[in-house]
């Protein structure tokens, strides 16, 4: 008996074996074919719509103070000292100073050694003026005894009472005294340069050391500190700079890139708008000041800067914050709005409604993916393409495209009519939101669960 019992279970086992596997084929297959019969595609569409548009160029800013002075060192020695700002503190980054205000101290013992040295040189001069005016005086009385007496040797003239040699000695001794009269004068001339030479590196050699007082040449605030103390300044060419002041961060101005394309648009006293990252949904105002003329091209994309100012009364806007900017270029009043991505969006050659899909293009070609794709309609063609829903399909209208605010965009066209839904997109269920069969239900899910936006799920109403 148990020997007959071995010989039948290998083939019991063998047999529930097979009869599991092919009914695990059947289940899957089952599911794998209803999922597929559930991938296909669903629209989103959006509805046309008339209203009023605020077309916009968009860019890119920085805020930048109206006004920065860089503090920089005309003098080379060791950072000794930091002053103090308008409430007593150390000067650091953000510290508010007034006009005048001691930034920082260069160490000026070599400065003021050489301001000592340049006083003596001035007292030296004096001196030394003061012999040369003696000397004058010296010269002078020497040649009126001269003078006297050539006018006696000019009286008796050579003769047995006056030798020749005697004469001419007495006129040599004159022109002499004359010649040295003239010397001392030259002398006390020399002098007084020296004294004003003396006084020019006495004055240099004192703004040398008021050098090594740093001082703040506005009022404002310490917007950078790129110095500390016990470092050493070395001013060669180009004085190092050590602070960076802005003077008022209740005016400031953004400093934004535009491209040549749209520069054309923007005039000075034009509205902007803007938002900065730092205060997310905070909305801006400012106008445009400034367009500059000297354009940079990077990778052959010109751009000028355009200049916008706007109001910082409490400060909130901080100096190099990125800036999203919207130039207003005008308003359009009751005309028909889609959203963008209307215009991006292009279907499959199989999505096409068949009449469409035979027809010619009215721009030519046919309206397949490569013929609306993105890339062949945009702003600068000034004619697009939209798709309306048409059951399972979708059917082509031509719009010509007018301006965007970034979000919606102006079009019109025979074709459209307000109301009409547009497709902006599809979504498709995919097989990995319906659970595999056979599996455990985990946190209370029930198989067959609807997908995104049925009921029972994410977004979906009961």
């Amino acid at each position: 008996m148990l020997k007959i019992m071995q010989k039948i279970m290998p083939r019991r086992v063998g047999i529930i074996m097979l009869a599991a596997g092919v009914l695990t084929v059947i289940v899957v297959g089952g599911w794998l074919f209803r999922s597929k019969g559930n991938s296909e595609p669903a629209f989103q569409t959006a509805q046309v719509k008339r209203g009023d548009l605020v077309p916009t160029i968009s860019a890119t800013g920085t805020v930048e103070p109206k006004q920065v002075v860089d503090v920089g060192a005309q003098v080379a020695g060791i950072i000794t000292a930091f002053g103090k700002d308008k409430f007593g503190n150390a000067i650091d980054y953000g510290s508010v100073v007034e006009k005048g205000t001691v930034l920082a101290k260069i160490d000026d013992s070599l400065y003021a050694a050489a301001l000592e040295t340049a006083k003596a040189q001035v007292q030296q001069a004096e001196a030394n003026k003061i012999s040369a005016d003696a000397n004058v005086l010296q010269t002078r009385a020497t040649l009126l005894k001269a003078k006297a007496d050539w006018d006696r040797a000019q009286k008796i003239g050579p003769s047995d009472a006056l030798a020749q040699t005697v004469y001419d000695q007495y006129q040599a001794t004159y022109e002499v005294a004359k010649a040295n009269v003239a010397a001392a004068e030259a002398a006390v001339e020399q002098a007084k340069a020296a004294i004003d030479q003396a006084k020019a590196s006495l004055t240099s050699a004192a703004t040398n050391l008021d050098y090594c007082t740093i001082k703040s040449p506005v009022e404002g605030i310490i917007v950078d500190r790129r110095v500390n103390i016990g470092q050493t300044m070395v001013s060669s060419l180009s004085a190092p700079s050590l602070f960076l002041i802005a003077t008022d961060l209740k005016r400031i101005q953004i400093w934004v890139s535009v491209n040549e394309s749209d520069v054309g648009s923007i005039s000075k006293g034009q509205p902007v708008t803007f938002t900065v990252d730092a205060y997310p949904g905070e909305i801006f105002e400012g106008r445009v000041a400034k367009v500059r003329l000297n354009a940079t091209q990077t990778q052959n994309v010109v751009t000028y800067t355009v200049e916008v100012e706007t109001p910082n009364d409490n400060a909130a806007l901080l100096p190099y914050l990125t800036a999203n900017v919207q130039f207003k270029i005008g308003h359009l009043h009751d005309v028909l709005l889609v959203p963008n991505a209307a215009l991006r969006w292009s279907p499959r050659p199989d999505q096409i409604a068949a009449e469409p899909r035979r027809a010619p293009h009215p721009h030519g070609g046919s309206p397949n993916r490569e013929s609306v794709g993105p890339g062949t309609i945009g702003m600068s063609h000034k004619h697009g393409i939209i798709w309306a829903e048409q059951g399972k399909f979708v059917r082509p209208v031509n719009v010509n495209v007018g301006l965007t605010d970034g979000t919606v965009t102006e079009v019109e066209g025979d074709g459209v009519i307000e109301g009409m839904r547009v497709v902006v997109g599809e979504h498709t269920a995919a097989p990995s939101e319906e659970q595999m069969p056979l599996t455990p239900q985990m946190g209370g899910q029930r198989q067959g669960q609807e997908g995104p936006g049925g009921q029972g799920g994410p977004g979906g109403g009961r």
